[in-house]
Formats: structure tokens, sequence, C-alpha cells
């Protein structure tokens, strides 16, 4: 018997909890993962964004795949699934925070960091992770005590809005979620702007590589070609010299400041801005610039960042500037994209092979 990670928002903690809670499914990118889950094997289960240790859940089968809808009226993206017995299963405040101290000082990957240490998820980004056997048992024996003596621990105001996000109607009648950041930004001191400002133009270099593998022309701005192309060796005719569309002179100039765009013919196949800055803002507003000029425009775009910056991603992506848009609220056409899941597409050995689609395997939107 093995332990396994099993991440879940507090959206999708709802959906489960609403559940009949005898199936546990997972996006297609984890099919490999799911693979080496055995029965009897135990998914531990973290909630992400207020993290927090909510349950186990016993697998009762083999991994299958199954279209139809369980958690969502439609568009469901868990699609690899196992049929699950819970163990323990706790409401949000019955779930116990990861910065407590009998967690936070055992658990292999926290131990031996400060509780403000700002990138301490790494082992939380993905589920189906095989956790470490002394780490499961101990959170396992931690679960099953607190689903018996059931303690509380009260969310945070901040928790309580990620928990039930506030919502607002547009000018078309409809609700979209929206948010309200504090200004409570952690930064590394260790890490300074230089070396940030080279990740970033290392993943914007790998994700002009998959494009180009997968047959498609790139454009990347000219101010950051010379520092991409330090990463990336781009075939002849391959980086574009000018955008081959017939948008006004805003429209293009604000396409042109993009990262990174996916070009087929004189369509944008996907766009994306990779943000290394702690504001997150200038790629969102780009993005929301460009939505909002041309409000019929059918671009797939996204925010690319490393995975701790995930949640800072949605808290702005849903601000309520970007939720009334004349073609809708921003976050439901622009996702996040993990600097992970940029290096595992790009190490895939089958890419040329790929079409753009494989993007929808890993990239996450905000649950409503």
């Amino acid at each position: 018997m093995s332990y396994y990670l099993d991440l879940f928002s507090p959206q999708t903690h709802k959906a489960f909890s609403d559940s009949n809670r005898d199936i546990s499914g997972f996006r297609l990118r984890q099919l490999n993962a799911a693979k080496k889950i055995k029965i009897g094997d135990k998914l531990i289960c973290y909630i992400t964004n207020i993290s927090r240790w909510t349950g186990i859940l016993e697998v009762t089968s083999s991994y299958f795949e199954g279209l139809t809808p369980i958690f969502y009226e439609k568009d469901d993206p868990f699609i690899v699934r196992f049929k699950v017995k819970p163990i323990v299963w706790l409401s949000y405040e019955e779930s116990i925070p990861i910065h407590e101290d009998k967690i936070w000082k055992s658990l292999s990957y926290t131990k031996e960091l400060d509780e403000n240490y700002p990138h301490w998820t790494g082992f939380l980004r993905n589920s189906l992770r095989k956790m470490d056997d002394s780490d499961g048992k101990l959170l396992e024996n931690l679960l099953i005590n607190q689903s018996q003596k059931r303690r509380l621990y009260p969310l945070s105001e901040n928790d309580k809005r990620k928990v039930q996000p506030m919502k607002m109607r547009t000018h078309d009648s409809s609700e979209v979620i929206v948010n309200v950041p504090e200004d409570t930004e952690i930064t590394d001191p260790q890490v300074n702007e230089d070396t940030l400002l080279n990740e970033s133009k290392r993943i914007q270099a790998l994700i002009a590589k998959i494009g180009e593998s997968m047959g498609y022309k790139i454009w990347i701005p000219k101010n950051d070609r010379s520092r991409v192309i330090v990463y990336w060796n781009p075939k002849e005719n391959v980086l574009l010299d000018n955008l081959p569309m017939n948008y006004d002179e805003v429209t293009i100039k604000t396409i042109e400041q993009i990262d990174v765009i996916w070009i087929d013919r004189s369509s944008i196949v996907r766009a994306f801005e990779v943000e290394h800055t702690t504001a997150i803002y200038s790629g969102i507003l780009r993005m929301a610039d460009l939505m909002a000029l041309q409000p019929n425009i059918n671009i797939r775009s996204h925010i690319v960042a490393p995975q701790e910056r995930r949640d800072k991603v949605f808290s702005e992506i849903t601000r309520p500037v970007f939720n009334t848009l004349e073609r809708g609220a921003l976050y439901k056409s622009c996702t996040f994209l993990s600097y992970d899941a940029i290096e595992e597409i790009a190490n895939q050995k089958t890419l040329k092979h790929l079409r753009e689609s494989v993007i929808n395997d890993y990239d996450e939107q905000v649950s409503e």
C-alpha cells in the first residue's frame, strides 16, 4: 500500500462533498501517474488556496476514463477516475492547516523551512505524486484522529473569500466571480530580479520552441528577442518580423507586446504572457486590453507563472475591472499555466506530433 497526493480547490472540495464521494477524478495529463495507482492505495487529500489537509480516500478500483460530467454540469475536466471509499473527509474548518507545528515540523519537504518561506509549495503542485511513507502515515494518523475529535480551525477572512468567492452581476445580467486583492505580497529577498527575468526568458523560449515543434509561426516582442534566442534557435522563417493581421493600429500595437504568440497563417492560435515580477499585473492587463479592443476576437490566452504564483494570478484575474468586459469575464477565456507544465510539455518525446490542444490538459481555470 502506498500514499499519493490528491489536490482539491475549495470549489472541487465542495463539489466532492456534495457528491456521493465514491469517485475521485483527475485531468488527462495525469494518466501516466494514474496507471501506477493500485487498489488499496490511499489518496491523502489537500485543499489548495487555503492550505489544509482534509481527507483520506482509499482506492477501490483501477483507473478508468469517463466523459460523463460528475461534479460539473458540463465540461468536467477530471476524466481520469478512480472509485474510492472515504476513510476521512473533513469540512473546511475541520481540515488541518499545513502550518500547524505537528505537520509543518514533521513533513519531509517542510520541516527544514521557515514557515514564512514563500516557495514551500513545490511538492504540492500536482495530484497523484507518490508521498514518502513517513509523510503518508503521519498525515493518515493525524486525519483519523481529527475525524474523531473534530477540532475546529476557523478560516481567516482571506480564506473565507477563497471558499465563498464574491460574485457580481455584469451588464448582461450574468454572474461572475470577483476578487478584491489585499496588498499582502511576500517576496523572497534571496531571489533577485535578474534571476527571475532570466528564468522568465527561458520559459518564454520554451513556449516558442513548443509552438515551433507543432508547426506554428511564432511572434515574440522585438525588445525581447535578443534575450529569448539565447535559449532558442528558431528555424528560418519561424520567428515573424511582422504580424500578419488586419487590425487597427492600437490593436496591433497591443498584440505586439504579448510575450509569445503561436500563429497559423493569419490567425492567433494561442497567446502567452510569462510573468516574472511579483505584481503579476502586466500580462493580465495586456490580455484585458486586447479583449476590450476586440470583443469578438477568439483567442485562447494564458498567464504563465511559477506554481507558487497560481493563487496570485487567480486573485488578480478576478478583479472587478477584468470581469465587466463586453465579451465576458476575462478569467473565462484566460487560464493559468505553471512553469512546470511548460517544462513537462516541452520534454514530451512526441511533441512534434502533438497539437495545440495539449495545453488544455495542463492549464487551470478559475473554479466557479
